[in-house]
């Protein structure tokens, strides 16, 4: 299991340089997009762009967030708990967490499978869409991956 983990948490990091580039680039893009205003031009699709590439921040840092427990977290009911029955409360909260993610990214996958045949592309600059979807699906799923190593990790706590 530690081989796995470390394996994920390696991923969850080059994700997460990722999107930190997706926020490097919509903020290049919207100041470039805000100078070039004042000579009475744009660049066409900054507002899609900008909405695209939001898509990959969020999806691909969801790992990297959750991996640093970086996570807004209500625990001071928990912390009052034995370490037995927080370990138990984090292995139920791990656990439907990943169970949600699985969700969001099996029906993630599948739109973006939709949107590809369909083929479908954004408003102004005719760009494609489901490689987007696509990214947020494999970021659900690393995130998925991370959340069932945290709730391996609770249930051995809650045994103990």
């Amino acid at each position: 299991m530690f081989k796995f983990e470390k394996f994920i948490k390696a991923f969850a990091e080059k994700f997460n340089w990722i999107a930190a580039g997706a926020v490097v680039f919509m903020m290049g893009l919207t100041c470039l997009d805000v100078f070039l205003r004042i000579f009475r031009k744009s660049i066409p699709g900054t507002y899609e762009f900008i909405g695209l590439f939001g898509s990959v921040v969020i999806s691909f840092s969801l790992a990297y967030t959750t991996m640093a427990k970086g996570h807004i977290a209500v625990e001071f009911l928990v912390q009052k708990f034995s370490q037995r029955r927080q370990s138990l409360t984090g292995f139920f909260t791990d656990f439907f967490s990943m169970i949600l993610f699985v969700v969001v990214s099996w029906r993630s996958f599948l739109y973006a499978m939709e949107l590809m045949r369909a083929g479908e592309v954004s408003l102004t600059t005719h760009f494609p869409i489901y490689p987007f979807v696509l990214g947020i699906a494999l970021g659900c799923g690393l995130q998925s991956l991370l959340l069932f190593t945290d709730t391996v990790k609770s249930l051995k706590g809650a045994m103990k």
